[in-house]
């Protein structure tokens, strides 16, 4: 019931411990990589090689910073229109794939990659990177200043089948919060006490599901009563009209229990789950609603968190929101 790896799992994945696992930017340019020119060096990957399942696969999310890289100078990316898309630009390719835990994996591929932020404020970036013969890889790149640039690596594995001679690389998709308002599952607790997420959703039989989450991390009770203030944004953060926020439960109830709105105090540690649930069902042409991006205030006057859960509302014209419960 997962959905496959494309554009809508990665940035439902920015939910997860995006806020916790990304790098401060400082200044224009951060954690530059080796110049791009010359050839891959051999070979590529002198360390030792795990036995195959020690670690995970490498489609996580992962930070910005550095991570060691394969020896030798990386071969130029091929020149494609899809080696850059909304500021985010391929720079190099290196033979051998060199993980968080430092280990070199001679099947692999390590593509360098720059972000540039446009906007007025520090952005978070959640980017979708793919190659031919190898696994797909997502990387959590920010807090990228007002025009900076932020510069990094991505490893990936080599899939089932022959992989290319020279990959195919290509930036497949790219989505950025306000870095104030960036989702958080771990790390620091915020300023407001509490953190919010949303996690990578369901989707089956043209039913999207996504869940919301929240953990108090303070030290004071916090008290939620009915559902979350929600604001849903277009591709260019622009808030998107005409959508009806219904209870939950008149779009589709999974779990079949009674949605009730009713007052839910957490203690400090505990959590609470809500959740956003839509069809995709398109009967006329050319009013499909496409919204990436979702503005989520866990109670009134609370300081908004930005998901993006990929919302295809079709032409229903409803998203149907649950209330607040506590996690058991």
């Amino acid at each position: 019931m997962h959905r496959p790896f494309d554009g809508r799992i990665a940035f439902g994945a920015l939910a997860m411990t995006a806020a916790a696992l990304t790098l401060a930017g400082c200044g224009t340019q951060q954690t530059a990589p080796r110049a791009v020119g010359g050839e891959s060096a051999a070979p590529a990957c002198p360390s030792a090689t795990p036995t195959p399942g020690s670690t995970p696969p490498l489609t996580r999310p992962t930070t910005t910073a550095d991570a060691p890289r394969p020896p030798g100078k990386p071969s130029p990316v091929p020149s494609a229109t899809d080696a850059e898309r909304d500021g985010v630009r391929l720079t190099g390719l290196y033979s051998g794939a060199v993980g968080q835990d430092g280990v070199c994996r001679p099947n692999g591929l390590t593509a360098a990659f720059s972000v540039t932020n446009p906007a007025a404020h520090d952005m978070t970036y959640t980017i979708v990177f793919d190659a031919s013969g190898y696994t797909g890889a997502i990387r959590i790149a920010g807090p990228v200043r007002p025009g900076g640039t932020l510069r990094g690596t991505v490893a990936m594995r080599r899939s089932f089948g022959d992989a290319a001679r020279m990959p195919n690389a290509s930036v497949v998709s790219v989505r950025s919060v306000p870095s104030a308002e960036a989702p958080s599952e771990s790390g620091p607790c915020p300023a407001s006490g509490v953190r919010v997420w949303a996690d990578q959703g369901d989707a089956a039989m043209g039913l999207r599901v996504t869940g919301l989450h929240l953990e108090n991390c303070g030290t004071s009770p916090y008290t939620l009563e009915g559902r979350p203030q929600l604001q849903i944004l277009d591709a260019d953060h622009e808030v998107v009209g005409g959508i009806h926020l219904v209870p939950g439960d008149e779009v589709a109830n999974l779990d079949g229990n009674p949605d009730v709105v009713r007052p839910v105090t957490l203690k400090p540690g505990e959590r609470a789950r809500s959740g956003i649930a839509w069809r995709n069902t398109v009967q006329t042409v050319g009013a499909a609603v496409n919204a990436p991006y979702l503005r989520v205030r866990a109670r009134a006057g609370a300081a908004p968190v930005m998901v993006t859960p990929e919302l295809d509302l079709g032409t229903t014209g409803r998203l149907g929101v649950r209330a607040w419960q506590k996690e058991q």
